[in-house]
């Protein structure tokens, strides 16, 4: 199967910016073929970007949630432009890409930004690090124009790796990260892509959306300033944020059956585009486990029949009153081997001290999600 396609670039109005997304093979079945996952699983688990020590410009971003994703995208920055292929990250707000000062394997295996080949970039001054589980991205701060296909962001802020860890990211199928989050998530002092898209007034609406495909390798997109109505059915059903930091919202439950499985009185959840699964608290995900059948493999992934994806029924995320099914075939993951694993993955002790959830790609390519910075929400429709 051909992994990589070619992007484009769609601009459907001035109003409205729309950027093709590429399936790609995850990087959880190249450490599989390279005998490499189990340790992997072993050193990082499922866990929330962090950003607690700004003054030591020391940033938190979880390598586990990065493990199946499959949607990228491309970028530049500097003039002429340099292209990276990067992840758009809800989860996040920092941008960063390697850089020729790296030394390290990973930076050999990707695209890497060089300053000095570029007339528009201005060097920050800071160094930063990124700290991924054991090992941590160190390097330091420019500006410099980013386009994001026909959107020209002019003195953006980014980051530079002169480290990137161990031996997993040289088997990313990205070069970098693209954050979407809240301004409180990025480097402190620094602006993030979509604020500064806004600041510049480059967007009608302060909006952008996901529609993620399911097995096409092409289809996908993100669409910024506007919304195209033909990716989704029916209406838009509005949550609102409940904390300016992730994509945070409120969930009421989440069932099979009629039976409560999670989220029992309410809990929260981050829609985050950069996690591909549903990752919960791990208690209460061991028990969504034996609800379904899945057997634990390595005591990090869940086996589970593959005759079950047609016979195991919907579970239910009831968010702000509205139910929103998840069925059997989303839930299981085949691998390309054929075999087949639960899509439901425990996270970190933060998930488990209140509940908390993270909706990753699993949810996202059922339902058609909306960022809306301007009302601090998020819309969601089922995908077409």
């Amino acid at each position: 199967m051909k992994w990589l396609g070619i992007l484009g670039l769609v601009a459907l109005s001035e109003c409205m910016i729309v950027i093709p997304l590429t399936k790609v093979k995850p990087m959880r079945e190249n450490l599989r073929e390279k005998n490499m996952l189990k340790d992997f699983l072993e050193q990082y688990t499922y866990r929330l970007s962090d950003n607690t020590a700004p003054a030591k410009r020391v940033y938190t971003q979880p390598l586990r949630n990065y493990l199946d994703l499959v949607y990228i995208a491309d970028i530049s920055i500097g003039t002429p432009p340099q292209n990276f292929k990067v992840v758009f990250d809800t989860g996040s707000a920092n941008l960063w890409v390697p850089s020729i000062y790296c030394d390290s394997k990973a930076c050999a295996n990707h695209s890497v930004f060089n300053p000095p080949r570029s007339t528009t970039f201005s060097l920050e001054g800071r160094s930063f690090e990124i700290t991924y589980g054991t090992g941590k991205i160190a390097g330091f701060l420019g500006y410099d124009t980013v386009r994001i296909g026909n959107l020209v962001i002019g003195s953006q802020a980014f980051g530079m790796s002169q480290k990137e860890p161990g031996i997993f990211l040289e088997h990313a199928v990205f070069d970098g990260i693209l954050g979407l989050g809240y301004p409180a998530l990025s480097i402190v002092g620094t602006t993030p892509v979509f604020d500064n898209l806004k600041k510049q007034r480059l967007l009608k609406e302060p909006i952008f959306a996901f529609y993620l495909s399911t097995k096409k390798e092409n289809g996908s997109v993100v669409m910024f300033g506007g919304l195209d109505h033909s990716y989704y059915k029916g209406e838009l059903k509005w949550v609102p944020v409940s904390q300016r930091l992730y994509w945070q919202i409120s969930m009421d439950s989440i069932t099979m059956n009629g039976k409560i499985l999670g989220c029992k009185g309410g809990c929260q959840a981050i829609v985050d585009t950069g996690t591909a699964v549903l990752v919960g608290p791990t208690n209460v995900v061991t028990n969504i486990q034996k609800a379904i059948n899945a057997r634990p493999l390595t005591g990090y992934e869940y086996f589970i029949g593959c005759d079950a994806i047609n016979t195991l029924s919907d579970i239910i995320f009831t968010i702000n009153g509205v139910n929103y099914p998840v069925p059997a075939h989303a839930y299981i993951r085949q691998s390309l081997e054929g075999c087949c694993y639960s899509n439901f993955e425990g996270g970190s002790e933060k998930l488990s001290q209140s509940e908390l959830w993270i909706l990753g790609d699993v949810f996202l390519r059922l339902y058609f999600t909306v960022f809306d910075r301007g009302n601090n929400r998020i819309g969601l429709a089922p995908a077409v």
